[in-house]
């Protein structure tokens, strides 16, 4: 295998700043990240940059709002009465907190408004609105998975786009 194509498992060495410069995440101290190419595991756009990359290629791209979280949606708020917030919890504007949908996937949500009867949550992912420049490095190619899969619950923050 020379090439990154469907199907197969590719790891990545990793970078991701927004247009201001900073860094919202990167794969350095920790193993490379491993995809399966075409199980939509990623956001589409970086998965469409690795497509026909070599082993020890690198590359830089920045990818539109479109092809990363897409834009922001203001109607993706919801208000929740207080008395719905765990006990012993403490929230605070701009806190992010893990919500659990219907189907039992964690959803990242942050605080933007809090009185003494309700909080207003922003369920919009924390990059959506963003242009997301990308700095990587193909390290491995191979037919089978060489790592056990992260969750979000085993190092991965989910701001590369893994799917949880």
């Amino acid at each position: 295998m020379e090439k990154v194509e469907n199907g197969i498992f590719v790891s990545v060495d990793y970078k991701g700043t927004l247009e201001n410069g900073q860094v919202f995440d990167n794969s350095q101290g920790r193993q490379p990240l491993e995809i399966q190419m075409g199980a939509k595991q990623l956001i589409k756009g970086f998965e469409n940059e690795l497509m026909d990359m070599a082993l020890n290629e690198k590359k830089v791209f920045t990818l539109a709002p479109e092809d990363a979280y897409g834009q922001r949606d203001e109607n993706l708020k919801q208000s929740f009465p207080r008395s719905e917030v765990p006990p012993g919890m403490n929230p605070q504007i701009g806190m992010t907190i893990g919500l659990t949908t219907p189907e039992g996937r964690q959803m990242p949500a942050r605080i933007v408004h809090l009185d003494d009867e309700q909080l207003t949550m922003d369920l919009n992912h924390p990059l959506a609105g963003e242009s997301l420049t990308f700095e990587i490095e193909v390290v491995g190619i191979s037919s089978t998975p060489t790592q056990t899969p992260m969750s979000c619950g085993s190092g991965c923050d989910c701001s590369s786009g893994c799917n949880h």
